[in-house]
């Protein structure tokens, strides 16, 4: 137990560093996917280890010992995590538990705010124009979602960029781009360490849906050219950028520097391809993740049983 049980607290950090070539390289959908299930996994796992390190530090405590009929000669000499370590642990995870709680409950707040938001909009239909100064446009999640688009934002458009921003809101919404950006979210609320992994999934989404209104024009140039000119239009609006919980726009939730001209130039490049070796790569982190992880909860396992047994 004793390697085994710190390796899934280090995994985190070589995929903080891997997640931004996975964002690049490989298909949005496909790095979307991978990323939000690596970022579910490495949490839960370090989150496991903490555990079992704050346990393992339990088990020495004398009353402990005494409830339960463990040996404490035995729990002494098989001792399975020493006790900086296992205090340690105990605070991170404290720490990590009420992190995540507080996160999932922030984002159940906005969803929730969201879906009335959406109910609320004027009209029935899926798309609502407002007469904002701003340029913006943004899918608000909700049963059903709606799509907001300021006058500003289809005045710096052209009909086909009209169509094109549309379908790029109707892809956030069809593959409700909004539950894989709260999960890795979630996941880096649990695990600080996660944070890369989760704003490389905020620009996969962008990438996903951009790929989608790609391939409905069949105009991969258009599409870039409409982002960009969204970009600028924003950039120039008069009111500040504001979008409401849970909402993803077309320049994403909090464009960073350089996010919409690596967007930009990824359209102008031919189609991503999947690429085996980080694929393969990816699999083998979380694999030994998982293993670890099992590992030391069995290694745990058997020491409490010897320590009992005695």
């Amino acid at each position: 137990m004793h390697l085994a049980v710190y390796l899934p607290l280090l995994f985190p950090a070589l995929a903080g560093l891997g997640a931004d070539p996975l964002a690049r390289r490989l298909e949005p959908r496909l790095a979307t996917w991978l990323l939000t299930a690596a970022g579910l996994l490495l949490a839960a796992s370090s989150t496991l280890v903490l555990g079992l390190l704050a346990l393992a530090g339990l088990v020495r405590i004398p009353l402990v010992d005494a409830l339960k009929g463990y040996a404490p000669a035995v729990v002494a000499r098989q001792d399975p995590a020493a006790w900086p370590a296992a205090l340690a642990g105990a605070v991170l995870l404290t720490f990590a538990v009420l992190a995540a709680v507080r996160l999932a409950a922030r984002r159940a707040g906005a969803l929730w705010s969201a879906a009335l938001e959406a109910a609320c909009l004027p009209g029935s239909g899926p798309v609502v124009v407002t007469d904002g100064p701003g340029a913006e446009a943004y899918t608000v999640p909700g049963l059903p979602g709606r799509i907001v688009v300021t006058h500003g934002m289809l005045d710096a458009l052209d009909p086909a960029g009209h169509e094109i921003l549309l379908s790029h809101e109707r892809a956030h919404l069809r593959h409700h781009h909004y539950a894989f950006v709260s999960l890795t979210q979630l996941a880096a609320a649990a695990n600080p360490l996660l944070r890369p992994l989760a704003s490389a999934v905020g620009y996969t989404v962008e990438r996903w849906a951009d790929e989608h209104a790609a391939r409905h024009t069949g105009d991969r140039r258009a599409v870039a050219e409409t982002v960009a000119r969204a970009a600028v239009a924003a950039k120039h609006s008069r009111s500040p950028r504001r979008l409401p919980g849970a909402a993803l726009g077309i320049l994403g939730r909090r464009p960073r520097p350089g996010l919409v001209p690596r967007r930009v130039a990824a359209l102008l490049a031919p189609p991503p391809r999947n690429r085996p070796l980080l694929l393969a790569a990816a699999a083998a982190l979380l694999a030994a993740t998982s293993l670890c992880a099992l590992e030391a909860a069995y290694d745990l396992h058997r020491f409490l049983e010897l320590a009992h047994a005695r």
